[in-house]
């Protein structure tokens, strides 16, 4: 069995990272650091958890009793305690923050994104987890960096829902504020863009176009839905055979030859793809669970796949038939 540990587990991925982990039929979790919960029990804070365990939070950090550290802390966190903490070399680490997205020669950390770099993740000691966004944009426009094809202007419009801005409360994610109503924030800005580019490179390293995203805050739940479009002369045909050869292999992406909804994708590891022709603009629609293909059900697969299991394993997740 995989021991576990995971490191700030009061938050949404923590407990849906936790809730996958409990399930999973090769993992064992030994610890789930809190230092603001020590000695609580997880279903105090993860009350949907009643019944599947009764592991309590704690202060300790048994780093030598594990063999994969996930990290579930905030933005800046990760990177902290990598400077002040001595974690054995055997131990693997998926960090779901955005300290270690960015190549540096500081770091040994492979960019998560299995649909990109599964034999670098297979190989890899330390993984970076995508951002939400990221992952459901770049799932949207691989193909096409693979092929030379983004020589032109993307442009993103993403609407996300309320959890994707944690589980503590700010003005923005109160309920009499978010429900009925719709807003955008960090315009042509947001921090994931920076990781997005790099991957484009990472395929197309003559990638210069600007990435015109627009992100938004939705009245639901969890959910991302995104459109990319950009001018393209070749036929719609053409490019669904490239993003069918580019997926085929991968088990979590799919492209749908029908307008798909949200709801689809909600409570899934799934992505799903359309594609559009209208003149010579390419439209590609992408939806993941930004909890999940965006958050910890993406780090169980770089799991999986650092421990050389089958990359489904403990992520074959339904949506509600409704």
């Amino acid at each position: 069995m995989i021991k576990a540990g995971i490191i700030g587990g009061a938050g949404y991925t923590a407990g849906e990272l936790i809730r996958l982990l409990l399930n999973h039929p090769e993992v064992e979790i030994t610890f789930v650091n809190s230092t603001s919960n020590a000695g609580n029990r997880i279903t105090d804070v993860h009350e949907g958890l009643y019944g599947e365990t009764d592991l309590c939070f704690t202060s300790a950090l048994p780093l030598d009793k594990i063999d994969v550290l996930f990290f579930c802390t905030a933005h800046g966190d990760t990177r902290k305690f990598m400077e002040s903490h001595e974690v054995p070399a055997n131990v693997r680490i998926i960090d779901l923050s955005m300290d270690y997205r960015l190549k540096s020669t500081e770091h040994d950390f492979v960019y998560g994104l299995p649909e990109l770099n599964r034999e670098e993740i297979m190989e890899a000691r330390h993984v970076a987890n995508p951002g939400c966004f990221a992952t459901c944009i770049q799932l949207a426009v691989l193909p096409l960096a693979k092929h030379l094809m983004l020589n032109n202007d993307l442009h993103v419009n993403a609407i996300t829902g309320s959890t994707g801005a944690g589980v503590k409360p700010s003005p923005t994610s109160h309920f009499s504020w978010r429900n009925d109503n719709i807003s955008i924030y960090k315009p042509f800005t947001h921090q994931h863009l920076a990781e997005i580019e790099q991957s484009l490179r990472q395929l197309q390293n003559s990638f210069q176009s600007r990435i015109n995203f627009i992100p938004m805050r939705g009245n639901f739940s969890r959910g991302i839905f995104a459109t990319t479009y950009l001018d393209c002369k070749i036929e719609l045909s053409e490019i669904q055979g490239l993003y069918q050869s580019y997926y085929e292999d991968h088990p979590f992406t799919f492209i749908t030859d029908k307008n798909p909804d949200l709801k689809q994708v909600v409570n899934t590891n799934k992505c799903l793809l359309f594609l559009q022709k209208v003149d010579d603009r390419l439209l590609i629609v992408s939806m993941i669970d930004n909890l999940l293909k965006g958050a910890s059900g993406q780090a169980v697969h770089n799991m999986n796949l650092m421990f050389g299991l089958e990359e489904t394993v403990g992520l074959h997740l339904k949506p509600s038939a409704f």
